[in-house]
């Protein structure tokens, strides 16, 4: 019985670690929750208005909401030291795409591809089926605008 409580002490903290997406240019979660005082200035200054309040008060990014411009905002205006330099890569999601796509039903949508601006998303025809989509991980930027726009909720960036 003490094992199994303590698994279930394990698992309480260690949950949502690898669910959860800070703002770009984060640093690691461990650090950022060390040092992130959860001011909510970086909230406050998103101008996509992505970033809420997460679990224990930590800024989250919602793509549901909009997508990520890079505006750089949160990062500038954290007083705390949070973030790396903004000349690097943001930080290293990327899109990926579920069995829900409609394509899998047979159904012609291109949303998600009418909404990525770095044109990472292709779709490849297909005889007898509708076309189904392809993310290009190199151009992919992890920006988040094909999520939103997506009519069954299909495109997920871990």
């Amino acid at each position: 019985m003490s094992n199994r409580i303590n698994q279930s002490r394990r698992n309480l903290f260690s949950r949502r670690k690898n669910q959860v997406i800070r703002p770009p240019w984060s640093r690691t979660d461990v650090e950022f929750t060390d040092i992130c005082t959860r001011c909510d200035k970086c909230i406050e200054a998103c101008e996509t208005q992505i970033l809420f309040r997460g679990d224990g008060g930590f800024p989250e990014v919602d793509f549901s909401r909009d997508e990520c411009t890079f505006c750089g905002d949160c990062a500038k205006i954290c007083p705390e030291p949070l973030f790396t330099d903004l000349e690097q890569s943001p930080w290293q999601i990327k899109a990926s795409v579920n069995d829900t796509c409609l394509a899998n039903s047979g159904i012609y949508c291109q949303t998600c591809k009418d909404a990525c601006d770095p044109r990472a998303i292709t779709f490849t025809p297909g005889i007898g089926r509708a076309p189904k989509p392809e993310i290009d991980t190199e151009l992919c930027t992890g920006c988040g605008a094909c999520v939103a726009p997506c009519p069954n909720q299909s495109i997920k960036l871990a």
